[in-house]
């Protein structure tokens, strides 16, 4: 299916992670040029990126750092142009949770700095990119999380800076089409999804249990369900005529249980289910 993407030069951030690996790989599959932006390198991200010289650099960036991300869309520009699609998908979650009474200041400013601050930071620079080199079409996708819609206890922090987007993506929907005439804002929200963030989870058969009662195809996402939702909006040929729309990709789930213990049967290390 042809998606529109040969050419466009699409920013990722948090391209190191495992959602922001298998972006880079699908755009680049589709003939994108890709500035992959990361704040913690990885070997995989240095494979892919090696293996498609021409058509993607990476690029370090603290995105908390304003002259850091103003570097970054420098960099992308002189690599190739103006970019065409930003994946604002850097975000972080704190291993040790913490009830509310109980949560240091540090930690809440330092998830808000990278979540929110960090996204807005990214869109900010993108918007100016926008203004710099006009263009018709542009479409910038959030990326948020079912923490944000259902909250998650001891997980304030996390779930307020993705609750937050949704704030963003109605407010950028507007904006955009000053800059670009037919430019595009939408958001994502996954849900658990197997990545280097959520395995120590999902390797724990009781809390994998207790996840899968919240979602009708008991099975949690892989990073290529996410990944091949967000190039569908990246597309404008695919998705022209979609913006200021919150896609949940969570199997169903809802923020309450829908089955037993005893109704889920896992089969493998990746949460799948059978549904007997």
């Amino acid at each position: 299916m042809e998606t529109g993407l040969k050419n466009k030069h699409v920013l990722i951030t948090g391209a190191s992670g495992g959602i922001g690996i298998e972006l880079a790989r699908l755009f680049l599959s589709e003939g994108s040029r890709v500035t992959a932006a990361y704040h913690r390198s990885t070997t995989e991200l240095k494979r892919i990126i090696h293996d498609w010289p021409k058509q993607a650099i990476m690029v370090g960036a603290d995105i908390r750092n304003e002259t850091e991300v103003k570097s970054l869309f420098e960099q992308a520009n002189t690599a190739f142009g103006r970019v065409d699609v930003l994946v604002a998908n850097a975000g972080i979650a704190n291993p040790e949770r913490a009830p509310i009474n109980q949560m240091d200041l540090k930690q809440w400013e330092n998830t808000l700095a990278v979540n929110l601050t960090g996204t807005f930071l990214s869109a900010k620079y993108f918007f100016q990119n926008l203004g710099r080199f006009r263009s018709e079409c542009a479409s910038l996708i959030l990326v948020g999380s079912t923490a944000g819609l259902f909250g998650e206890a001891w997980f304030c922090d996390y779930s307020t800076s993705k609750a937050a987007m949704y704030g963003l993506l109605m407010s950028l929907k507007n904006e955009i089409v000053h800059l670009a005439p037919k430019g595009r804002v939408n958001l994502v929200n996954p849900g658990w999804t197997l990545t280097p963030m959520s395995e120590d989870t999902l390797k724990d058969s009781k809390k994998v249990k207790r996840i899968l009662q919240t979602i009708p195809m008991r099975k949690t996402a892989v990073p290529a369900d996410i990944a091949n939702a967000i190039l569908f909006l990246s597309s404008d040929v695919l998705s022209g005529h979609i913006s200021g729309q919150a896609v949940t990709i969570a199997g169903g789930m809802e923020g309450r249980v829908l089955f037993a213990p005893e109704e889920i049967h896992l089969t493998g290390d990746s949460g799948d289910s059978d549904k007997a």
